[in-house]
C-alpha cells in the first residue's frame, strides 16, 4: 500500500501548477494538496483482495473562500483527475471516477479548507440494508449525480439509492443515534430526478429550512432538521430552481454544488 508521503508527493506533481493557475490566492503552505492526500489515504478500504478508495470529496470552507474556488471550473474537474490518477497508480479501485463538490461553513476562518472523503457506490460506516418493510418497487427514476447529505458537520454522506430511509433504526440506510430521532424517522426519494424529503408519521417532525413539512422538494443548501437533529443537503443541479412543485424558494443558488454550514447548527 502506498504511503500517505508518497501520495501528498505525487498529488503535489500534479496539482501544484494547476492550483496556482486556477486558484487565485493559493500558497503551497495552505496544505491543500496535504489535505487531498490525508482524505484519500485516511478513508481507504480493504475488500477482498483489493484496496478501495473514495470517490467522493466535499471541500468545505468559508464562502469568500469558495468563491475563489469557483473562479475556473476546471480547477475541481482537475482535482478530481489528480485524485484518480495518484490513487489508481497507488494500486487503489475507486467505484466510479472520483467527484469534488464544495460546501460553505460561515463558522470557518477565510485562511481554513476542509475535505471530507467518503463513498458512492457501497454502503458507508452508518448505513444498512433498506428494512424489509419499506421494499422498493422497481423504478425508472434517475438518480441525481453527486447528492450528499452532511451530517454533524463531518460526515459526508452520498446519496446513491432511490429510496432512503432514515432514522434511529439499524435498519436504515441513514442512521441517526439520537433519541430525539425517531426510528423511521423519515424518506429520501427521488421524484422526476429530485431527492424529496418525506416525513414518516415522526414523532418530533421533520422541517425544512425551519419550516414543517410532511413533504419538500430539496435543493442545495437546504437545511433539514429532524426534530432538533440538522443535516445539510448538497448537490450538484445542472438548472435553477423551479417552482412549480409549490414549495418556498431556497435562499439559496440552485446552479451551483455549495451547502452552507451555519455555527452551532450541529450542536445538541
Amino acid at each position: 500500500m502506498a504511503k500517505l508521503d508518497d501520495i501528498e508527493s505525487r498529488l503535489q506533481g500534479l496539482l501544484e501548477v494547476q492550483l496556482l493557475k486556477y486558484l487565485p490566492g493559493y500558497r503551497s503552505e495552505d496544505g491543500i494538496i496535504q489535505r487531498l492526500a490525508v482524505a484519500l489515504h485516511s478513508n481507504l478500504k480493504q475488500q477482498e483482495e483489493m484496496t478501495l478508495a473514495p470517490n467522493v470529496y466535499v471541500v468545505v470552507a468559508h464562502p469568500s473562500t469558495l468563491t475563489r474556488w469557483r473562479v475556473e471550473p476546471r480547477l475541481l474537474e482537475g482535482l478530481s483527475t489528480a485524485l484518480f490518477t495518484v490513487g489508481s497508480e497507488s494500486g487503489y479501485v475507486f467505484l466510479g471516477k472520483p467527484t469534488v463538490t464544495t460546501a460553505a461553513d460561515v463558522s470557518m476562518s477565510t485562511e481554513e479548507v476542509r475535505i471530507l472523503s467518503s463513498y458512492s457506490s457501497t454502503n458507508v460506516a452508518d448505513t444498512k440494508g433498506i428494512p424489509s418493510s419499506h421494499k422498493t418497487v422497481p423504478s425508472p427514476e434517475i438518480i441525481p449525480s453527486n447528492a450528499f447529505l452532511i451530517i454533524h458537520g463531518t460526515q459526508v454522506v452520498p446519496l446513491n439509492k432511490v429510496v432512503i430511509n432514515i432514522g434511529r433504526r439499524l435498519d436504515n440506510q441513514v442512521v441517526i443515534d439520537d433519541p430525539r430521532v425517531s426510528r423511521l424517522h423519515a424518506q429520501l426519494r427521488v421524484v422526476k430526478g429530485r431527492f424529496v424529503l418525506f416525513d414518516l408519521n415522526s414523532s418530533g417532525g421533520s422541517f425544512v429550512n425551519g419550516q414543517r413539512i410532511t413533504q419538500s422538494v430539496l435543493y442545495p443548501g437546504d437545511v433539514i432538521s429532524l426534530a432538533g437533529v440538522n443535516l445539510i443537503f448538497g448537490q450538484d443541479l445542472p438548472t435553477g430552481r423551479s417552482s412549480e412543485d409549490g414549495t418556498r424558494p431556497s435562499t439559496f443558488s440552485a446552479d451551483r454544488p455549495t451547502a452552507i454550514l451555519k455555527k452551532d447548527e450541529f450542536e445538541g
